[in-house]
């Protein structure tokens, strides 16, 4: 054997120690981050009691069917600026209500959710102004007339930031 052949790599326990270390690493690495990132970022809560929400089911769905057999509709139309929410009867008639409120929620996490009295504007159009700031919202609409609910309906949107 000559002085210059390159002597051949040999794979050792050694090698295979660093690769089992390695690749377990970063499944561990990546599963607490995936655990800590869902922990912080969502409480998991849709209702703060399941047992009432269950009892209360059957009457929301009464009134649900009761709202809907009315032929209001409502079309929300939400920017970095502000809300235009119109409610109109079938054949473009203007509802007007008493009283409008939007509750603007995360899809994930609370701590950027906010509520808005929105103010008539005439032909059934009811508006806010305020800075929104762009991503994914739930947007809920409850329309009130004589203290009972007209409207009531939520919607995901996406609000871009031109």
């Amino acid at each position: 054997m000559s002085a210059d052949a390159k002597k051949s790599f040999t794979f050792t326990g050694w090698h295979m120690v660093a690769v089992m270390v390695s690749f377990f690493g970063v499944i561990i690495a990546v599963n607490f981050t995936m655990a800590y990132l869902a922990t912080s970022s969502w409480s998991g809560l849709v209702v703060k009691n399941t047992y009432v929400a269950s009892q209360e089911f059957n009457g929301k769905t009464a009134a649900i069917r009761e709202m809907l057999s009315t032929g209001i509709v409502g079309e929300t139309k939400v920017t970095v600026s502000g809300i235009r929410y119109r409610l109109m009867l079938p054949g473009n008639v203007p509802v007007v209500a008493d009283s409008v409120l939007a509750h603007f929620k995360r899809p994930v996490g609370v701590e950027h959710d906010f509520e808005l009295a929105l103010t008539p504007a005439g032909d059934g159009l009811y508006i806010a102004d305020r800075d929104i700031q762009p991503g994914n919202w739930i947007v809920e609409i409850m329309a009130k007339t004589d203290g009972r609910t007209i409207m009531h309906e939520a919607n995901r949107i996406t609000v871009s930031g031109e």
